[in-house]
């Protein structure tokens, strides 16, 4: 059967990839994009099926504004992915306060108002899934990536903490968590602070560990996405690609080292 889509951030990358997914094998979708124009070659392909939305997800009340539009068009909304974001590569010291306060507004603060703004539809309807773009540095980190690594974990939470609130209505929720991939999130759509020279070291270290053959194919993880949306258990949480998983389980695993190594010194702390 037919879902309908509501998707933030479709103008490029994982966004506009999964929203032609969808499209082609017969969905509707309404997707977000702060300039309109570069939807033009999926509504000349797709026609009546896509539903082109200007939004910024950083403004609340365009954002509610956004996800009624959809629900007027549609009748319903099935599966809402929330995609907009950008990376800021960036020391710590480095970083800016405008910086950091409008990387939160962008992959924290957007994803809460649409996910605000569609739980009551989906509540009242009886059924959804909400798919969270995470990152696998929503659970281990890099430097150079501090507050980006940052928003992310605040994804994390806030999604897992989600899950448990509504799945009484009968609503999914998935994190889904990336490594790296060849999209423009490194590109043009990224922000960089300005340097410090004393980081240029470490900035070397990250661009070298970057420049490997570490990249997938973004046009690859179309069928995963579909295999989710049609999933009648779907997960909490789904790597993408290949390298998540193995990085994972050996910062996890050291990381449970470390509390055990602590665990005497943890327990005393308890009082009691």
């Amino acid at each position: 059967m037919a879902k309908t889509i509501f998707i933030t951030g479709a103008s490029r990358g994982f966004g506009k990839l999964w929203a032609e997914a969808f499209l082609k094998r017969g969905d509707k979708v309404a997707a977000t994009v702060r300039n309109l124009s570069a939807l033009d070659d999926l509504t000349k392909k797709y026609g009546d099926a896509l539903l082109p939305i200007q939004l910024d997800v950083t403004d609340r009340a365009g954002v509610f504004t956004a996800v009624q539009k959809a629900k007027a068009w549609a009748g319903t909304i099935d599966v809402v992915i929330n995609n907009a974001g950008y990376g800021l590569f960036g020391t710590i010291e480095e970083t800016t306060e405008k910086e950091a306060r409008d990387q939160f507004e962008a992959n924290v603060f957007g994803l809460l108002w649409v996910t605000q703004a569609a739980l009551p539809i989906l509540r009242a309807q009886g059924h959804g899934h909400i798919i969270q773009l995470s990152s696998i540095l929503g659970l281990v980190t890099l430097p150079v990536l501090g507050i980006y690594n940052a928003s992310k974990f605040a994804v994390e939470g806030l999604s897992e903490t989600l899950a448990t609130e509504v799945k009484g209505f009968g609503i999914n929720v998935t994190l889904v968590e990336p490594n790296g991939f060849a999209t423009d999130w490194s590109g043009a759509s990224a922000i960089h602070t300005q340097p410090i020279k004393d980081y240029d070291g470490v900035r070397a270290a990250f661009n070298e560990a970057a420049s490997g053959d570490i990249w997938g194919n973004p046009e690859a993880t179309s069928k995963a996405i579909l295999q989710l949306v049609d999933s009648q258990n779907p997960p909490l949480r789904l790597f993408l690609g290949k390298m998540a998983l193995p990085w994972t389980k050996q910062v996890y695993t050291d990381r449970l080292s470390s509390w055990e190594e602590w665990n005497e010194v943890a327990t005393a702390a308890h009082g009691k």
